[in-house]
């Protein structure tokens, strides 16, 4: 979190003035102390459910739907994205399928863009980290692709000038996502992905399972597998030794999984 201070430096080593030069190195301190500060909140709203009303849910992924359309084909890693967010946001079945139907609205040449995030500041007037939350969802499924094409650009730049969201505050928010899509993939985000997938792997359920099935799993495992229900059977030290060690590997599977998704 440095780029700030290194064009501030840039800034001022071009001109050769030396004022321009520390006001520069100044105001790029500035801009990454904001970054840290959003960045730490990102992370930690990554590791929770975010509980929004549905009005703003239905926004969400009809803009979703709208931005990937908007370069005329949706892509398999727009699609997985905005599946990751219905995941986050803990939908039940019955909201998946109508946060489904939203993002196919929202992908209609006639959709009422403007009109639509114009409500939506209406509704959060008074609620700036909602509309931030709603910039970074968006954001988290452009960057999902390789490229950020211009009207993709031009759609996102209306949308924070109808929310009110400055330009540095979008920067922020784009720098950090992509600084966590980096350590996703690094050696270290890469080890952190697969211990993720063998937990639900231990837990055999998919990556698309709702909390309530990652319960219902880990309780079935631990009922099948705890010491305590072979006990009567007289097992061997080496049936209990693998009775323990299977106890083991579900409870931490779940609470790696309880972490990840603030399962209650």
């Amino acid at each position: 979190m440095y780029w700030g201070k290194i064009i501030g430096f840039l800034v001022g080593f071009i001109t050769r003035n030396p004022w321009v030069l520390l006001i520069g190195v100044f105001l790029g301190h500035q801009f990454d102390r904001g970054l840290i500060g959003k960045y730490r909140s990102y992370q930690k709203q990554s590791e929770n459910s975010f509980v929004l009303p549905e009005n703003f849910v239905r926004t969400l992924f009809e803009v979703i739907g709208h931005l990937a359309k908007v370069d005329g084909r949706v892509t398999e890693d727009e699609i997985r994205s905005a599946r990751l967010i219905m995941q986050r946001l803990n939908l039940s079945l019955s909201q998946t399928n109508r946060a489904i139907d939203w993002f196919n609205e929202g992908k209609n040449p006639e959709y009422p863009f403007i009109e639509n995030i114009r409500n939506l500041h209406l509704v959060t007037a008074h609620d700036t980290k909602k509309r931030l939350i709603f910039i970074q969802l968006l954001l988290e499924v452009l960057i999902s692709k390789k490229d950020f094409k211009r009207e993709e650009r031009f759609l996102m730049k209306s949308v924070c000038s109808e929310l009110g969201i400055s330009q540095i505050e979008y920067s922020q928010i784009e720098a950090m996502i992509r600084a966590q899509r980096a350590f996703k993939g690094s050696p270290e985000g890469a080890l952190d992905e697969s211990r993720v997938l063998n937990a639900y792997k231990t837990l055999g359920v998919s990556l698309e399972a709702s909390n309530k099935e990652i319960k219902i799993a880990y309780r079935r495992l631990m009922n099948k597998n705890h010491p305590d229900k072979i006990a009567s059977k007289n097992p061997s030290r080496t049936e209990v030794s693998e009775a323990e060690y299977k106890t083991r590997k579900v409870r931490a599977a779940y609470e790696l999984l309880k972490a990840r998704r603030s399962i209650s």
